[in-house]
């Protein structure tokens, strides 16, 4: 090992030791004192899917290290250790500063907020601030990238007639014109309804919606009745079996009064 500089007083001064050898200029001593780029500083964020999408500017507060202004880093004053920084130089402190967060950011990434981290040595620059971003998830839409999905509840009504509908989007709701006969699970693309791209805010991505036709769960007399008849005009059912189903109602529903007992 190194053993045999141990009379040089350790591994502190081998720059020395090899400067001298190869005839270096840049002796340790000058290298020891060279400026020092600072720790770069993580902080999280929470925000909003719709605050990833359009972007937003967040206060952020977070400790870091200061060059202790009494003592101006050196660590001591006159002599005597700083009382305020316990002879480091430096002291801990809590920062707020305004952060703009890109429109298009997703979850995971983060801003660089250049030189706002914790400070250099020997006069080197600070560190970056990075803001680490997490984005709170939609209660409809998904994300891939710059591309919107969602699924949008048609009625079987709208399905087979079209018309107009209501699309909710992250610009607010879109008014579409369903073509009649439109099948569930058929898909549309909405250009430039999507994410903004972080290079360029004016180019977004795709929204692409897919329709789902919902079945009624829960019907009253004359909505059965409408269907009934629905189902007679599109031939599903013969008239001849609509016709005994309707006595056969009768009878139970008026069982109890007792019209049927003799």
């Amino acid at each position: 090992g190194f053993g045999g500089f141990g009379g040089f007083g350790g591994f502190e001064d081998l720059g020395d030791i090899f400067s001298s050898f190869f005839g270096g200029s840049a002796g340790g001593a000058s290298r020891r004192n060279a400026p020092i780029r600072g720790e770069d500083r993580e902080v999280r964020q929470n925000i909003t899917f719709d605050e990833a999408v359009f972007g937003c500017s967040k206060d952020i507060k977070f400790y870091r290290v200061e060059v202790c202004p009494d003592c101006n880093g050196s660590g001591q004053i006159i002599r005597n250790k700083c009382s305020d920084c316990s002879g480091t130089g430096y002291i801990k402190v809590r920062k707020r500063i305004k952060v703009p967060i890109p429109a298009g950011i997703d979850n995971g990434q983060s801003v660089r907020i250049r030189e706002k981290g914790e400070p250099g040595i020997n006069g080197g620059p600070r560190g970056d601030l990075l803001v680490n971003v997490t984005v709170s998830r939609h209660p409809k839409f998904q994300r891939q990238e710059y591309d919107i999905y969602s699924t949008e509840p048609i009625t079987f009504a709208q399905a087979a007639l079209g018309g107009t509908i209501k699309i909710d989007t992250v610009d607010g709701p879109y008014e579409y014109t369903l073509k009649p006969g439109t099948q569930t699970d058929t898909t549309i693309r909405l250009k430039g309804k999507g994410v903004p791209t972080l290079r360029n805010r004016n180019i977004r991505g795709t929204h692409i919606v897919k329709f789902v036709v919902q079945v009624p769960e829960k019907m009253n007399a004359a909505q059965k009745e409408a269907l009934r008849n629905f189902q007679e005009a599109m031939g599903e059912v013969a008239p001849s079996e609509k016709k005994e189903e309707a006595p056969h109602e009768k009878h139970e529903k008026h069982k109890k009064k007792g019209f049927f007992k003799k």
